[in-house]
């Protein structure tokens, strides 16, 4: 297929070359002519405007944006649709709120443009393993570009998941799980690291590759950061989130679900990002106002 793709950031551009690889025609178009012209040199189209990006499309056109969520989407959206007509898609593959995605469907749907959300995942390492993808939208929309999707994923690595906004809600709820997988190995491998013992995580964690149940790609990238770094000592205790978390806890509010280890996982985010934490310290004023517990003061 021939198709037009907004957005070479880290994930974006392996995109870009995985479909090129496969033969796929693709026309791109970024804020950074370094990228395109990287994209370029790989066999992609380079494009100096998103109006010159879609001129280079053939008379059905399909545009992927992979752009950060929120306003940027947005942003692209209102270049893109008054240059496409009727029966046109565009792909959302980044992370945005499946909420949101349904309000945009539901605008572009007047135009008589089909609007697909499409959970990415894989990272840094999509261009080499494949892309997970997770998509929702008009279903005869889906089976038209199904061809993209066989080329980003591995085999049987992709699922259509149902109408507008549930490749999203899947792609959201999938990064809340990877939350709560994360903050228990870091938990655990804490403990280890604590323990009296002079226990060799990495080889604990490559072990547990091996028919242990707790195995996965995860523990794979562990084993790989404690090569790197067997006590994680150039690293901070800093860790951000990029808002699926906070959405996976919202709509499990929503849902009326108790999601216990996806929230605490998340806050535990918030207090990695804390200098001092202020709740600690009323809780270690108040143990020395009722039962006169020691305290440590800066002096």
């Amino acid at each position: 297929m021939k198709i037009g793709f907004i957005g070479l950031g880290k994930m974006g551009l392996n995109m870009v070359r995985r479909l090129l690889n496969d033969g796929h025609e693709v026309v791109v178009w970024n804020r950074s002519s370094d990228s395109i012209n990287e994209a370029e040199n790989k066999g992609a189209i380079g494009s100096s405007s998103i109006e010159d990006l879609v001129k280079k499309l053939p008379e059905r056109k399909v545009v992927w944006l992979m752009v950060p969520s929120g306003k940027p989407v947005d942003e692209n959206i209102d270049a893109i649709k008054n240059l496409l007509k009727e029966n046109d898609i565009i792909i959302d593959g980044g992370n945005s709120y499946w909420k949101q995605t349904q309000q945009r469907a539901e605008k572009l749907t007047k135009s008589g443009i089909y609007y697909l959300d499409c959970g990415t995942s894989g990272g840094i390492w999509g261009l080499q393993n494949g892309y997970c993808l997770m998509f929702g939208g008009d279903k005869k929309a889906t089976d038209y570009v199904e061809p993209i999707f066989k080329t980003l994923a591995p085999e049987n690595g992709y699922v259509y998941c149902g109408q507008s906004g549930t490749g999203h809600l899947v792609k959201m709820v999938h990064n809340g799980i990877e939350y709560g997988m994360m903050q228990s190995y870091a938990e655990g491998f804490e403990i280890l690291e604590k323990s009296p013992f002079k226990i060799d995580l990495t080889k604990v964690a490559d072990a547990w590759q091996y028919g242990s149940v707790v195995r996965s790609w995860l523990l794979e990238l562990a084993v790989k950061a404690f090569k790197n770094d067997p006590k994680l000592e150039k690293l901070k205790s800093y860790v951000q989130d990029s808002g699926e978390g906070r959405w996976t806890v919202q709509t499990a509010m929503d849902f009326d679900v108790p999601a216990h280890v996806i929230t605490a996982s998340l806050f535990t985010r918030f207090q990695s990002r804390q200098d001092e934490s202020f709740a600690m310290k009323v809780l270690a004023a108040l143990r020395n106002q009722f039962g006169g517990h020691e305290v440590k003061t800066k002096e």
